[in-house]
């Protein structure tokens, strides 16, 4: 008789990824993302996402101006085994754009996820991803709250620092001196 076989997890590589992706392994509609080598199927976009999505859109466009590029619901590489989609990004300018290889952790400024019903992914597996991999700012528009999560601080736990914004709290942007926006224009109609 042979040794007990013991069953293994596979772990997918961001280039197998972009791989099967580019084969196309996944319909064009299916939205997916890869998470520490796990390929995982992200929350649909109901209404008060999306509208909250183009609200923060043009909020964040607006205080980047030319010192930032606005990412939207686009692929960022992190590391070797992550490639996550986050709702939006300010990313840095790079020479030759970003046609060739896709926004890195070092390009990240700020990255930034929409919860309505995703808040304990979003707290958790996306914090700790965002985190580990050294993104200096992470906010999660929490709308059930109608609050800004802010985290700053980053390390291989967590977030050093954490505080919450409403109503006509400021916020800024770290990496972008001199921007500052009210929590509640997040959550206009």
């Amino acid at each position: 008789m042979g040794e007990a076989f013991t069953p293994t997890r596979t772990v997918v590589t961001v280039r197998r990824f972009q791989d099967m992706v580019a084969a196309g392994v996944w319909r064009d509609d299916e939205r997916i993302e890869l998470i520490e080598g796990d390929i995982v199927d992200m929350a649909p976009i109901g209404g008060a996402h999306a509208w909250a999505v183009t609200r923060a859109s043009e909020l964040l466009r607006e205080i980047a101006a030319d010192r930032a590029i606005l990412w939207v619901q686009l692929p960022v590489v992190l590391g070797d085994r992550s490639q996550p989609q986050p709702d939006l990004a300010l990313i840095r300018h790079r020479a030759g754009g970003y046609a060739e290889a896709l926004p890195a952790a070092g390009d990240i400024l700020l990255v930034v996820e929409v919860s309505d019903t995703t808040i304990d992914y979003d707290r958790g597996t996306k914090m700790r991803l965002y985190a580990g991999h050294g993104l200096p700012e992470y906010w999660i528009l929490d709308l059930p709250q109608r609050r800004v999560e802010v985290f700053r601080g980053p390390g291989p736990s967590g977030y050093a620092q954490r505080t919450q914004a409403r109503d006509e709290e400021k916020i800024t942007v770290e990496a972008l001196p001199g921007t500052a926006l009210t929590a509640g224009a997040f959550f206009a109609a």
